[in-house]
């Protein structure tokens, strides 16, 4: 299972904190996600971004490589806080922008990708079409959900249809 499936499968539960951060690339993001997950009473799960010398790079470069995983798309930063449901908000916030650079920038920095374009060159450029494609896809999702209203319902909160969003919202 990806790191991805895993914060989508932790958040079903609707009562797990969950957030996916990277230092490197905002670290304001990153502390109030650990401040947030320790003051969350029930269960908290973060999902770091961490480079290693498998990746093919100099870790001397660790905080920039943070930074194009997310400027890429490649890791999606957010938080998903069941207390916002709660209260009537919507529990998961996008942290992260839109992508802002190729994912090819990203995957080209590191060895683990780019052995790939010089040894099978063709291949590579399918696959890097394809996660381009996948990234741009999970980003959209991630931000249609963190922006569906959610209204309270006998003491829960459920997402709202596009109907019930308020004017303002």
């Amino acid at each position: 299972m990806g790191k991805k499936d895993l914060a989508m499968q932790a958040m079903a539960y609707g009562n797990v904190y969950v957030a996916q951060v990277a230092f490197g690339a905002k670290d304001v993001q990153t502390l109030r996600a650990f401040l947030e997950a320790e003051s969350y009473p029930g269960p908290s799960l973060i999902i770091a971004y961490s480079p290693c010398i498998a990746h093919g790079i100099d870790l001397a470069n660790n905080l920039r490589q943070q930074d194009l995983a997310v400027s890429s798309g490649h890791w999606p930063l957010f938080r998903y806080d069941p207390r916002r449901a709660a209260a009537g908000e919507n529990p998961l916030h996008m942290d992260s922008k839109e992508p802002s650079i190729p994912y090819r920038d990203f995957a080209s920095s590191e060895t683990r990708f780019s052995m790939l374009f010089r040894t099978h060159p063709e291949a590579a450029e399918r696959f890097l079409k394809q996660a381009q494609r996948q990234i741009k896809s999970r980003f959209h999702l991630y931000e249609q959900l963190a922006h569906l209203a959610v209204i309270e319902q006998a003491g829960t909160a459920a997402p709202a249809t596009p109907e019930e969003k308020p004017a303002d919202g």
